[in-house]
């Protein structure tokens, strides 16, 4: 699906798993490249864990280009949602979660809004080094679907 670079991209699926244990998984960032096909590392630089006004050093690679990124964490519902701001790009990553049925199967929601516009540092280095804003994009939203199966996979083993 082509379309705006700043459009909100979203991946979700239901995992036969609780709540506790999809939440456990997705908080612990060191796993996150495990799921996701652009990410390689995501540390944090402050003291304290994961909480509101943390930050994190993400490290992404698509090909042969390889940037940095740094990552705030904007919202944080322990159990339920957690989201940060990428400061670079000007998108923010939102993780839901939310129990159905008896509480045995989570439904994840992933979504990445662009709550104020793409940055112009972003608008200069995706063209240079992603192929384009759009595409990239594009290239986003599908690398959320696998992230989210891949999350998926490892709740349900």
């Amino acid at each position: 699906m082509t379309g705006p670079a700043d459009r909100e991209l979203r991946a979700e699926t239901t995992i036969q798993a609780p709540p506790e244990r999809v939440w456990a998984l997705l908080t612990d960032f060191s796993r996150m490249p495990e799921w996701s096909p652009e990410l390689v590392r995501m540390v944090p630089l402050k003291p304290g864990g994961l909480r509101v006004g943390q930050w994190y050093l993400g490290v992404n690679r698509r090909k042969a280009a390889v940037w940095p990124t740094r990552n705030v964490v904007s919202a944080l519902e322990p159990g339920r949602a957690v989201a940060w701001d990428t400061t670079s790009s000007g998108a923010r990553w939102v993780w839901e979660l939310a129990p159905e049925a008896d509480g045995t199967a989570t439904r994840v929601v992933h979504r990445r809004p662009v709550p104020r516009r793409i940055t112009a540092m972003s608008k200069v280095f995706a063209p240079l080094a992603l192929g384009g804003s759009e595409g990239h994009a594009d290239e986003l939203e599908e690398g959320m679907a696998r992230t989210v199966a891949r999350l998926k996979a490892a709740a349900e083993a």
